[in-house]
């Protein structure tokens, strides 16, 4: 496993580069347009591109990477990146730094897909969880640096984008002097929004709003910090924090929704959430440590929630299934991420801001009441027939749902409502490959009425 993972040291250092370099320039861009006196509104529109050039980036870059291959995609996305980061200074126009963002997005997209590619490529069902479980910590350490890179160059100046363009450059570096063979990536199939809402609406609806949730946060936090009189080491510190909250919560929320009912938990940690984000609203202005800590709270637990969401549904599907709702998980998690700048920009542009938080304490309390409403309209599934969870990173391509280490080599069986197989056949016979929710009688199949 060792070898493994030192044989995949070049991923991992781009994976650092890449994620250190965006997360700083989107951090960055929120500060300088709000020291700029812009309109909070049109800050939400113009960051808000960035997330719609993701989506549409992770739907169409795989046939840009399949015609010309993964060296060469990933080094015009690179120079693109790098490029977008460059050009912000030189002129402060909202119809160009909107454009910007929007090809950062499609480029960043692209850069994620060539890198998770070739992660996914090196699996396998013994080593799925250690590279997955490594990817995260890797994701979010980096995430966590980028964000702390900006206390180190004033945003007024052109230092800090310099920085970030340097970091995206040298991220080139690495891939493009490997001897790693290229792996090949096919278009993800995705299940129907009809079929997951039969599943799961919980699930679908639960993803979108985290999506909201956490766009919302990592575009305009900073905003909110410029607002409140932050000065740049404190936003830095601020932004860096919640992504280690999030990254340690993580796990302990996740076993705990193996152990009881994750309906039930994700109802009290969403109420929990979104109890934090209003205190975050009206306390937070005045007491920085009230802010800090009710911050990391609200955000820290909305982060995890958006893999028991997805751990939620897959309690109610076959194995066969995973990557294709994944997929289609991932797409609705895109569509609240358009939305979430915008919202969060509008309340705090009508309520100041305090608005940020009042949008995602909002968007965390329907959470919950939509919860409450589906536990008692839906039937429960045993938590010892629950999926064992899995912390996830939302903030990539599809192609890393294949890394899931729920994604190992299962006996295929029927759609969700067929009838279980007798004992006498192949799926019994290996019980180290037993498909999920495979043994479950129809009384704890979701009503799908």
């Amino acid at each position: 496993m060792t070898k493994t993972i030192t044989s995949l040291s070049t991923l991992f250092f781009c994976i650092v580069l890449l994620v250190a370099g965006n997360t700083l320039l989107m951090t960055l861009l929120g500060v300088r347009m709000t020291l700029a006196e812009i309109d909070t509104k049109l800050i939400g529109w113009v960051l808000v591109c960035y997330s719609l050039g993701f989506v549409l980036g992770s739907i169409y870059c795989p046939r840009i990477v399949t015609r010309v291959g993964h060296i060469r995609s990933f080094a015009v996305f690179c120079a693109l990146m790098s490029m977008v980061a460059i050009a912000h200074p030189l002129h402060l126009n909202l119809v160009s730094w909107a454009l910007l963002r929007f090809m950062a997005g499609v480029s960043m997209a692209g850069l994620m897909l060539v890198v998770e590619s070739w992660l996914s490529t090196r699996a396998t069902n013994e080593n799925r969880g250690t590279l997955f479980a490594s990817y995260q910590v890797v994701f979010y350490l980096a995430s966590a640096g980028g964000q702390l890179l900006l206390s180190f160059a004033k945003p007024s100046g052109t230092l800090a984008f310099s920085v970030a363009s340097l970091l995206l450059s040298f991220a080139l570096v690495p891939l493009a002097l490997t001897r790693m063979e290229a792996p090949s990536i096919e278009q993800g199939e995705r299940l129907s929004v009809r079929e997951l809402m039969k599943v799961s609406s919980l699930g679908l609806v639960a993803v979108t709003l985290c999506g909201v949730v956490i766009s919302a946060f990592n575009n305009i936090g900073p905003v909110y910090g410029s607002l409140i009189n932050l000065d740049f080491n404190q936003i830095a510190l601020f932004m860096a924090t919640t992504v280690i909250a999030a990254m340690l919560f993580a796990w302990p929320l996740g076993r705990l929704s193996d152990l009881f009912d994750r309906r039930v938990v994700l109802l009290i940690l969403s109420l929990l959430a979104g109890l934090s984000s209003l205190i975050t609203a009206w306390w937070g202005q005045s007491q920085i440590v009230v802010l800090f800590i009710s911050a990391e709270i609200s955000i820290g637990i909305a982060a995890a929630l958006y893999p028991v969401a997805v751990a939620l549904v897959n309690d109610r599907l076959h194995s066969n299934q995973i990557v294709a709702a994944s997929s289609t998980l991932l797409l609705f998690y895109g569509v609240g991420n358009c939305i979430g700048p915008i919202l969060g920009s509008t309340l705090i542009a009508s309520f100041g801001p305090s608005g940020l938080f009042i949008s995602i304490g909002s968007c965390l309390l329907l959470l919950s009441a939509y919860t409450y409403w589906y536990i008692q309209n839906s039937r429960r599934i045993p938590v010892e027939a629950q999926e064992t969870f899995v912390t996830a990173t939302p903030t990539s391509t599809q192609v890393l749902v294949e890394l899931d280490p729920r994604n190992e080599e299962f006996v295929e069986v029927g759609a969700p409502d067929s009838e279980p197989e007798p004992e006498s056949e192949p799926i019994e016979q290996n019980a180290s490959l037993t498909p999920r929710n495979s043994d479950l009688d129809n009384s704890s199949q979701p009503d799908r009425t």
